[in-house]
């Protein structure tokens, strides 16, 4: 069944945003290596590779239906320069709010629109936001627990390098 207009253009603008997300997160990766803290960048651009997969499943899920997916204009990351390690995840989790919320916002119009087609996959995305917000949280109160111990703040770098790297296709 293919998508409404007006579901077509939200899928398209979601499709945008996860990839604007994934260049936030590129940006905030660079931010921390600049302070030294490799583990942190690394994790980092894990994510971005992650928001990549996130934007390849919304593209599947458009043209599994006959539609044409687009890519909207997407602006520079807006990320100050020189961010304490919480302040890079503090904007982490900021934008991660904002994706989950746009993605309440389509699930909410898919709703309105009849569109049982894509629950299953607006259902797999609360939940991943559910655990992506939930991560980053964790990772803002720890670093908010080491204040400023240097010991602690390398800890958590090296534990947060150690996470495995995946691929940026769809699974």
């Amino acid at each position: 069944m293919k998508l409404s207009d007006d579901l077509l253009k939200k899928f398209n603008e979601q499709i945008t945003l996860e990839l604007e997300a994934s260049l936030v997160y590129r940006q905030l990766a660079i931010e921390a290596d600049e302070q030294d803290l490799t583990g942190m960048a690394a994790w980092l651009r894990h994510q971005a590779d992650e928001e990549i997969v996130h934007a390849n499943k919304f593209i599947d899920h458009v043209v599994d239906r006959d539609n044409h997916a687009e890519i909207g204009a997407i602006r520079a990351p807006e990320v100050m320069r020189g961010l304490s390690p919480l302040s890079i995840f503090e904007a982490s989790l900021a934008h991660e709010v904002k994706v989950s919320n746009a993605i309440r916002d389509l699930y909410r119009e898919t709703e309105a629109a009849g569109d049982l087609d894509s629950r299953p996959l607006l259902n797999w995305f609360v939940d991943e936001q559910i655990e992506e917000e939930a991560t980053v949280s964790e990772i803002v109160g720890r670093i908010k627990l080491i204040g400023h111990d240097g010991a602690g703040l390398l800890r958590l770098d090296a534990e947060l390098g150690s996470r495995s790297v995946g691929t940026t296709e769809a699974h």
